[in-house]
């Protein structure tokens, strides 16, 4: 690792390796701005003080760079995993970003005697079957319903199938066999499970010439209940067929369709997952940092850093060519037999034309959602007579009558809200039931921050509040010595929306918005947001407060401890009924102890 001051950068270029590794571009303040692999160190980093052709988003970035760090590797395929690493842990400011999204669902058929078919998320894990993965929980739950329908498979938890003394609804409407109470045997469960399976691996034609032959040997067999359900699951499977939106006749193997796009402006990338040979759905990503990028540079970005966790299929189309050391990555990590294909034919072709159609049309809509937001800001800076707003801040108190009080800040920023940037504050000093201390604790807490330049400012401060709320943020903005606009929000007549009254202290004035309002729908949006985060948090602690023993907030009592007690009087109710004398009793309690816990309880 080398580091430098950019003040003798020619003299670190010269000592630089004609190496493969990867570089990371830093502020002033030590910050990541930029990471990036290089073939070969020394011109790769050398470029970006040479070339004079670059991007205006890089020539700010180098404009920032006040030293260099660089890690050589043994080859260009490591640098590859090394920065996608460093990418997905730093997330900085000037590479292409995609939001990492939660583990993607399953669909798992567990491994008990009688197997249940349940929605996963996490790391699979054997015994258990899974099938997946699914692009969205929406994907999983309606594969649950066809296999319902057609197998009639348990979906209830352990703890209620082992305790049923009756079938539940799910068998009167025919969507479960109750294995719970022996209404089906051990045997024909497990052959509808492994239906199941089969269905899920793709094998749909065979499912139905299997069914089909098992119902005319019930037939012959005089068997005619056997035979009806039979001939109801392959009717229910002919019309699962007919309504797929893309099936594949020819290929079972899984194989996921990435394409990138760059339209009105805005970028795409559109991932299609196809497990065996049915299309799942599809998911848009919208990365940062990627408008004056091209799309096979944002499509390269998107599978270093989307397949560092999710599992690679079997086939993966592009709609660009990617370079050899990505696919020899990918490769590697796979830890099977994987084909990439850039110019598919066939059905590989019309999924490929899919996902390109529906990146497009993704852009038009965030481009006219974009341009939607930038009316609605136009319209609130001309009301609150301001040259110009970007980014907003709204805070909203919630407690019950005054218990377990929370304070929220929300953000507005980029055209959106920022819930990387919420806050919430517990709020401590303030009396019970009294907003406006707490109003004041958390805007103090707060702004005393941005106050010492840590943070950055919103060009509007909202309140969710009265003329009291507004009062209280005027005085702590004078006492840290900050100048922002305050726009307090109260409620109209029955709270209903639309007849919010705007209180506007610095232009001395207060406003009633028409109720269709650009203006009055984005403070809505904002207002509403901090009213959901601020009680949100204020149930979570409320119900924290209500299932924690008393007991965890005396000091010097553990978990051995606060066992002891409760084993030794039977309870928590036992332990506040004992005198000190009876506490200090207990091993390990002395009698100073046993004072703090009578009187804690006390």
């Amino acid at each position: 690792m080398r580091f430098v001051n950019v003040s003798d950068v020619a003299e670190f270029l010269r000592g630089l390796p004609s190496l493969p590794g990867v570089y990371r571009m830093l502020d002033a303040a030590g910050k990541v701005l930029y990471v990036g692999k290089a073939i070969d160190l020394k011109r790769r980093v050398s470029s970006y003080f040479q070339k004079s052709d670059l991007s205006p988003r890089i020539q700010l970035m180098v404009r920032q760079i006040a030293a260099i760090e660089t890690t050589v590797t043994r080859s260009e395929a490591e640098a590859l995993v090394l920065e996608n690493n460093l990418i997905k842990a730093l997330a900085p400011r000037y590479n292409i970003l995609f939001r990492d999204d939660k583990t993607y669902p399953y669909l798992m058929i567990s491994a008990h005697a009688f197997p249940q078919l349940a929605y996963f998320r996490g790391e699979p894990k054997k015994p258990h079957q899974y099938f997946g993965p699914f692009p969205n929980g929406y994907a999983v739950r309606e594969s649950i319903q066809i296999l319902q329908k057609v197998f009639r498979l348990r979906t209830c938890e352990d703890s209620v199938f082992a305790n049923r003394s009756r079938p539940c609804l799910l068998f009167q409407i025919k969507r479960c066999t109750a294995p719970c109470v022996d209404k089906i045997s051990a045997g024909a469960y497990a052959q509808d499970v492994a239906s199941a399976a089969a269905f899920l691996s793709g094998k749909q034609s065979e499912l139905i010439d299997g069914l089909s032959q098992r119902m005319l040997q019930a037939a012959e067999a005089l068997e005619f209940e056997l035979a009806a359900e039979l001939r109801d699951q392959v009717q229910a499977l002919s019309r699962v067929q007919e309504q797929q939106f893309v099936s594949s006749n020819t290929s079972q193997l899984d194989v996921d369709v990435v394409v990138a796009v760059l339209e009105a402006g805005v970028a795409c990338v559109n991932l299609v997952m196809v497990r065996g040979g049915r299309h799942l759905g599809d998911k848009s990503f919208f990365p940062v940092n990627a408008e004056d990028s091209d799309a096979s540079v944002m499509l390269e970005a998107f599978l270093g850093q989307h397949y560092l966790t999710a599992p690679l299929p079997a086939v993966l189309v592009v709609n660009h060519a990617i370079p050899e050391v990505v696919s020899d990555a990918l490769q590697a990590r796979a830890g099977h037999a994987l084909h990439i294909v850039s110019h598919p034919i066939g059905e590989r072709r019309v999924w490929l034309e899919m996902a390109e159609k529906n990146a497009t049309l993704a852009c038009a809509q965030r481009a006219g959602s974009k341009a939607s937001q930038s009316a609605r800001l136009a319209a609130l800076a001309e009301v609150l007579e301001l040259d110009g707003v970007a980014r907003l801040e709204c805070y909203d108190i919630s407690h019950t009558m005054g218990e377990a009080t929370v304070a929220s800040c929300v953000v507005y920023d980029k055209g959106g809200m920022q819930p990387a940037e919420y806050r919430r504050f517990n709020i401590a000093t303030a009396k019970a039931g009294d907003d406006y201390a707490a109003m004041r604790e958390a805007l103090t807490r707060r702004y005393s921050k941005l106050a010492e330049g840590e943070g950055k400012l919103p060009d509007v401060l909202l309140i969710d509040g009265g003329k009291g709320q507004v009062g209280v943020a005027l005085e702590v903005m004078q006492e840290l010595g900050l100048v922002l606009p305050i726009v307090g929000v109260a409620k109209g007549e029955a709270r209903k929306p639309g007849l919010e009254t705007l209180i506007l202290p610095y232009l001395q004035k207060t406003l009633q918005l028409p109720s269709d309002h650009p203006a009055l729908h984005l403070i809505q949006t904002v207002r509403d947001e901090a009213h959901r985060f601020a009680i949100t948090g204020h149930r979570a602690r409320r119900a924290k407060a209500r299932t924690m023993s008393t007991l965890e907030e005396v000091p010097g009592v553990g978990a051995k401890r606060r066992q002891q007690l409760l084993t030794r009087f039977g309870g928590l109710r036992g332990v506040k009924a004992a005198s000190i004398d009876d506490l200090a009793r207990v091993e390990g309690i002395s009698h100073k102890l046993a004072e703090l816990i009578y009187n804690a309880l006390h």
